[in-house]
């Protein structure tokens, strides 16, 4: 098995950068806009909340180390999947909660794991409103974005 890309919306991306980077097996992260229709979108592009774009951490994992699972466990342990357009004081359709599957299989075990967490009712009695969206064109945020609280020295921030 190689390397394979996992790429998740889940609020602001800064603080679900963070979480994922300290997942063992994840070997390398980045955020950017992903599942809209401008081309090259900026960050103040998709802050207009018209492009279509969401805020999204693309990973690289290793599947011999870390399971999509168990990514997507932490994806749904890490921010509000009930929430629509939403994660704390973020609002708008750049917030929202998304899967963006790069292969049937990962698309399946999205699907898998929230008809799971519905039937033993974890958020009840919310229901999930994470979109699951085929893989399009990643396009990375501004270097400034990129592994921004690290950056700063901060470990986390409201997700």
């Amino acid at each position: 098995m190689g390397i394979e890309k996992a790429t998740f919306a889940a609020g602001c991306f800064w603080g679900v950068e963070v979480a994922f980077g300290r997942i063992p097996g994840v070997i390398s992260t980045a955020v950017g806009y992903e599942g809209g229709s401008l081309e090259n979108p900026s960050y103040k592009d998709v802050c207009t909340d018209q492009t279509g774009h969401a805020e999204v951490v693309q990973l690289e994992f290793d599947p011999a180390q870390v399971s999509y699972g168990k990514l997507l466990d932490a994806f749904f342990e890490l921010h509000d999947p009930t929430t629509l357009n939403r994660q704390g004081p973020d609002w708008g359709t750049q917030y929202r909660s998304a899967i963006f599957h790069h292969s049937p299989e990962q698309k399946a075990a999205a699907e898998a794991k929230i008809a799971a967490l519905t039937a033993e009712g974890k958020f009840a009695p919310k229901r999930i409103v994470t979109k699951l969206e085929p893989s399009q064109t990643f396009w990375p945020a501004e270097e400034y974005h990129q592994k921004y609280l690290e950056k700063r020295g901060e470990a986390s921030c409201h997700i």
